[in-house]
């Protein structure tokens, strides 16, 4: 039998972790002067009371040797609690559970989807807790990347924990000391994104809000407009560099910083990532030169910043991209499905997933040509085993499957085929903006069925965990 104190109690303890996030929010407002400062304070203490009390309840169990099955109903039943308890300050705006839950989810799972309008006048600290639950969720991300999806095996993190591939892959003798340069160099970079941000013409208030976002792929901003808001390719190139930064395994960003320099560059998963957005932009590049008389340098920076926003799953805005053509249209959709890298707090589908999906395709063919022949797929110099490359396989028939499922069920809602269908690859794939005129990049959530930003809700989580982790909740075998 699965045994729950341990669970309650590390639950417990998130919970008081939130309430004192949420008292840096609460400390701004109070400095502006505004009275939104008390609806943070007491859901802080609410939430707080709750923790303290799972934490005192359950402090005869030990959390020290927590087991495979304790740490998945952890991290599910986190990624709901959390945004559950943070969307009770959106309340204070006047709008229902559903759209807080929403706009939590969202921040939580580096969505960046909105039901917001009017961002340029909200309170500051608002403003800022929307910016927090991404900066925090991206953290959570690569800690569940790295900690917990090598068991499913369905996300490419065991290639960096085993020893068997390359002896260096395995960075530190300890997941503590892993985890706690993870945390380092991910709080580095988001100060030097501010710094670069401040450089090029932001406030403070907007370079802190929006370098917390970039970091985290998470993409909310400060202005209804998103980076639209802001003049000059200077700020748009920090962006870019950053999002590119966020959308790399930061295992591989800690190894190059402290071990191997050239590690990073030598990975095969984050060749094809630069290759990817470079070859994508050039093409669009010529396409705007072309059919729209763009000078080319700005068309070069504008085309990068759109398809590193959206493979990266960051979701800034840069005004109507659709609007450039019908061929964006589709390579926008097709970038929504595609991602980052694994152990990035990027969503979607995940680079190394689809190497090893066309390798495995590709293998298949040249059987199919000499069935006596023995294809080996590799990542890089290691050999992918057939468990893992059948795994993968089997993430891909789920996740399409799930996106089409999402696309039904949002079609009987009363959402148009397009609305339907890109709302499902965005939330699943934890992008952002969707297409059409509702829910396109210029466009927000807020006009929805109330019904579909629940389910828009639940499918942003479903994509964060994986769909597995959900998935083994249903087992039976799991309670066993």
């Amino acid at each position: 039998m699965l045994l729950i104190g341990p669970v309650l109690r590390v639950l417990g303890y998130f919970c008081v972790a939130l309430a004192l996030l949420m008292l840096v929010p609460a400390a701004v407002d109070l400095y502006a002067n505004n009275p939104d400062w008390l609806a943070f304070a007491l859901t802080a203490i609410f939430i707080g009371m709750i923790g303290l009390l799972l934490s005192v309840a359950t402090s005869g169990y030990q959390i020290e040797r927590i087991s495979t099955r304790q740490a998945f109903l952890i991290t599910a039943s986190a990624w709901f609690l959390l945004p559950a308890a943070g969307a009770l300050p959106f309340l204070g705006l006047g709008i229902g559970f559903v759209d807080a839950f929403f706009e939590s989810a969202s921040g939580f799972t580096t969505t960046g989807s909105t039901v917001l309008i009017g961002l340029d006048s909200m309170p500051p600290g608002l403003l800022l807790w929307r910016s927090l639950t991404q900066w925090v969720g991206g953290v959570g991300i690569i800690v569940m990347a790295i900690m917990l999806m090598p068991r499913l095996r369905i996300g490419g993190m065991q290639l960096f924990r085993t020893e068997s591939s390359d002896k260096s892959d395995k960075i530190f003798s300890r997941a503590g000391d892993q985890m706690r340069y993870i945390a380092g160099v991910y709080m580095v970079l988001t100060g030097i994104c501010v710094f670069g941000y401040l450089l090029f013409g932001m406030d403070l208030f907007d370079a802190v809000n929006h370098a917390m976002t970039t970091l985290s792929s998470g993409g909310f901003s400060t202005h209804d407009a998103s980076f639209a808001h802001f003049d000059g390719l200077g700020v748009r190139v920090v962006a870019i560099v950053f999002m590119m930064a966020a959308g790399l395994p930061f295992v591989l960003l800690v190894k190059s910083l402290t071990k191997s320099p050239l590690a990073l560059f030598r990975d095969p998963q984050a060749q094809v990532f630069f290759k990817s957005l470079l070859v994508i932009s050039i093409c669009m590049t010529i396409y705007l030169g072309a059919a729209h008389q763009w000078a080319f340098g700005e068309a070069l920076v504008d085309s990068l910043f759109v398809v590193t926003s959206i493979v990266t799953t960051t979701g800034y805005g840069l005004g109507d991209y659709t609007t450039w053509g019908a061929p964006m249209v589709g390579v926008v959709f097709m970038m929504t499905l595609m991602g980052g890298c694994t152990g990035s707090t990027a969503g979607g589908i995940k680079t190394f997933r689809f190497m090893v999906f066309f390798g495995t395709v590709r293998a298949h063919m040249r059987q199919m040509l000499r069935p006596d022949r023995v294809v080996v797929v590799r990542y890089g110099d290691t050999q992918i085993t057939p468990d893992l490359a059948f795994s993968v396989l089997a993430f891909f028939v789920v996740y399409m499957g799930t996106v089409v499922g999402l696309t039904v069920v949002l079609g009987g809602l009363g959402l148009d085929l397009v609305t339907a269908l890109s709302a499902a690859a965005t939330a699943l794939g934890n992008v952002g903006p969707g297409l059409g005129d509702q829910i396109g990049p210029v466009g927000s959530f807020a006009e929805l069925p109330e019904s579909a930003k629940a389910v828009l809700a639940v499918a942003m989580l479903l994509g964060r965990l994986e769909l597995f982790t959900i998935i083994l909740l249903f087992d039976p075998e799991f309670w066993r």
